[in-house]
């Protein structure tokens, strides 16, 4: 994997300097050479504007602006830069309802700290190689909630051929 992320630009979001440091040197391990920082998810807009990253990865807790609120705007704002960018969510809460706050607000993966080069790169080598259609319904924009295909599953199918063909046929789904 090491060739595939020498070319690829991170952008690390996190209020902490120690994360940060923490992320980066596993990031750089691997081969990662472009990488920029921001503290919040307010100043992570602001290099959006200037600098387009493959890959942002976001601390869930942060002010003023948290990964959360950071994900919304990437994923529905008229002029987000970039609604598709694979976010990777860190976070020190692994509650079941803040997975799914994190999810719903269209993260791509999540790593729960304390974040391991094992967890990040595996996360990292799924948005990469394994990525999931996006999704656009009334009140949902990002990737497949689904991770995976059950074909066992005898109840209502929800989107537009589905019941048909269990693998999306481009990248946005519409509901």
């Amino acid at each position: 994997m090491s060739a595939a992320l020498e070319k690829l630009r991170f952008l690390l979001v996190d209020d902490n300097q120690h994360i940060r440091a923490i992320v980066s040197t596993i990031l750089k391990g691997v081969g990662v050479r472009q990488i920029r920082e921001a503290m919040d998810g307010a100043e992570a807009l602001q290099v959006l504007r200037d600098w387009r990253p493959d890959i942002a990865i976001v601390d869930f807790k942060m002010s003023p602006l948290d990964g959360v609120q950071f994900t919304q705007l990437v994923r529905n704002a008229h002029d987000s830069v970039d609604p598709f960018l694979p976010i990777i969510m860190l976070t020190g809460f692994a509650e079941r309802h803040r997975v799914f706050e994190a999810r719903d607000s269209g993260v791509t993966e999540i790593v729960v700290k304390p974040v391991t080069a094992r967890s990040l790169l595996d996360r990292i080598n799924t948005v990469i190689f394994h990525p999931r259609p996006f999704i656009r319904s009334p009140d949902y924009f990002g990737p497949c909630r689904r991770r995976r295909n059950d074909p066992s599953h005898k109840g209502p199918f929800r989107r537009a051929g589905e019941a048909d063909s269990p693998e999306p046929a481009s990248d946005t789904i519409e509901i």
